[in-house]
């Protein structure tokens, strides 16, 4: 199973059992509601009414640790804009914005969507460069920008964005990852044609 090189791929870590659905970018009027950037293909799949939310937000925030349900989705000129339970006004949303959503998914699945993996079933997979092995994904790191594959090299670590510019197709079945990453990410450079000469 090849994967389209258009869309930017997603990935759902296994441990929190969740897939990232979008992030809420900045409040929208008066009455609580928030814009929204989806990081799925089925919006009306995964926001309809009473659809409960997972937060990613710093430690600080008011919400950390608080689960968001939805109350309405709307669409103003082509955005998304959702409306929430206990957000009621302007204040209380602009402490919601660049929050993630996640919702609850059973990994005993594979993602509905197109483009879409969970944790384990990236990890392990071998990642391909020119037709040949260049490593072993080690572990998916997740950021609100975008996610990282973190392939394991026999001179260390690679954080590869996963994005599909660079990760243009995931085999499955085929347990690769290919990628074509801009030159020098796999390099390292040589430490003497780093070095300065300096004449006695």
């Amino acid at each position: 199973m090849s994967t389209s090189s258009t869309p930017t791929p997603k990935v759902a870590p296994e441990h929190r059992s969740q897939l990232r659905v979008g992030r809420l970018t900045k409040a929208h009027g008066l009455k609580g509601a928030l814009k929204i950037e989806l990081y799925t293909d089925e919006p009306e799949k995964r926001f309809v009414p009473g659809a409960t939310f997972t937060l990613q937000v710093p430690e600080e925030s008011p919400w950390h640790g608080k689960p968001l349900t939805l109350a309405e989705l709307r669409w103003y000129n082509g955005t998304p804009v959702g409306f929430f339970v206990d957000v009621d006004d302007r204040s209380q949303a602009e402490t919601l914005a660049r929050a993630i959503l996640w919702i609850d998914v059973d990994t005993e699945l594979s993602p509905d969507e197109p483009d879409a993996w969970y944790d384990h079933q990236l990890v392990g997979l071998t990642v391909v460069r020119d037709g040949k092995p260049v490593g072993t994904v080690s572990r998916v790191d997740h950021f609100p920008a975008q996610d990282l594959l973190v392939v394991a090299t026999d001179s260390g670590e690679v954080m590869v964005p996963f994005v599909a510019a660079i990760v243009p197709a995931v085999d499955i079945v085929a347990k690769t990852v290919t990628v074509t990453p801009p030159g020098g990410l796999f390099e390292a450079l040589n430490d003497d044609e780093e070095a300065p000469v300096h004449a006695d």
